[in-house]
Formats: structure tokens, sequence, C-alpha cells
């Protein structure tokens, strides 16, 4: 009989592009003042922020760390063009505007919010938020004394 080896059905890569469209959907249908598209939007990106920690657990602290710096640069950028105005970006563009500024905006949404939920969970790991205790020896290491004797 052969040994199965369990495998992930998602990968690490296509949890965060998960994430990301949640997010840039998220941000395209949020904007509405209407109670039904708020609430649709604020599930669709705890969706998004839920793939991330999933990815932010299989993933390492330096390829976390690294995807954060390169979301914030992109967020970043992205915002330089909403300088510019989406209108004029969009008109520079040949076709209608509408899905260009759709595009820019979807793309704002996605990155500043992946950017933020992935220092977040950059910070939950760098900082350990973890349910565990310091071990004594590592208490000792860092020259912490106890409240208890050690007769």
């Amino acid at each position: 009989m052969h040994d199965v080896i369990p495998t992930t059905t998602c990968s690490d890569r296509q949890l965060f592009a998960i994430s990301l469209v949640c997010f840039a959907v998220a941000g395209t249908t949020g904007g509405a003042d209407a109670l039904v598209p708020t609430a649709g939007a604020t599930a669709v990106a705890i969706a998004g922020v839920y793939c991330v920690a999933q990815y932010a657990t299989r993933v390492s602290r330096r390829t976390l760390a690294h995807l954060a710096l390169a979301l914030w640069a992109v967020f970043i950028a992205v915002a330089g063009v909403h300088m510019l105005g989406l209108e004029t970006v969009g008109a520079t563009v040949p076709g209608p505007v509408d899905p260009v500024v759709s595009g820019l905006l979807a793309v704002t949404w996605a990155t500043l919010l992946s950017a933020g939920s992935t220092t977040a969970f950059l910070g939950f790991r760098e900082y350990g938020a973890t349910s565990s205790a310091d071990t004594p020896e590592e208490q000792i290491l860092e020259g912490e004394t106890s409240d208890y004797s050690t007769r």
C-alpha cells in the first residue's frame, strides 16, 4: 500500500490571489450608501482577510515581510495615480473612461487592504501573539526573574 502525503488543495499563491480579488471586489462595491452593498463588501473583505491569515501561516516571516513592503510600495505608486486624477488617467487610455477608473479603484483597494492585513499579520508573528507562555529557559536567558522561589 502506498503512503499518502497530505497536500493542500490550494497553494500559497492562490490564497493570496483570492485575497487580492476579494479586496478588489470589496473596494469597488462598498462605495454605495445602501446597507446591502456595504454589508456584502464587508463580508467579502472578511473573506479576504481570512485568506491572508491562512497565507501568513504558511509562509516564512521573511517572505511575509517582503510581501508587505512590496504591497506598500505598490499602494504608494497607485496613490500617485490618484493625485493625477482617475478621470484624467482614464481619458488618456483609448476607450471608455469608466472601466479604467473602476480598475484603478479596485487596484487601490486591493493593495491597501492587502498591505494593511499582511503588515498586521507580520506584526502578530513578529511580536509573538501566541497562546503559549515563555518557557523558564527563555525567561532566564532574557534576565527575567520569577515570583517563585527556586529552592
